[in-house]
């Protein structure tokens, strides 16, 4: 776990898939390219979910870890998400 300085942070706790998802996606829709979210989520599939949303739409996941039974996620917005 590193310390990174974020643009917008999106808490998804007790929220099941696909709503971790969806609200990250939303997010990442109003910010400009590299600028970085933090998000939060409890669903376990928010893991694979996050991992592959971002390695489709080329967005950078700088950091997934999981800490006190909530998965935390950084990501920087790359060039294509919609």
């Amino acid at each position: 776990m590193s310390i990174v300085n974020y643009d917008i942070a999106i808490d998804a706790t007790g929220l099941a898939c696909p709503l971790p998802l969806l609200r990250i996606r939303k997010a990442l829709a109003i910010l400009e390219e590299g600028q970085v979210l933090y998000a939060t989520a409890t669903d376990p599939d928010s893991l694979r979910d996050i991992q592959a949303f971002s390695r489709i739409t080329k967005n950078d996941l700088l950091e997934s870890y999981e800490k006190e039974s909530k998965y935390h996620f950084i990501i920087r917005k790359g060039t294509r998400t919609k």
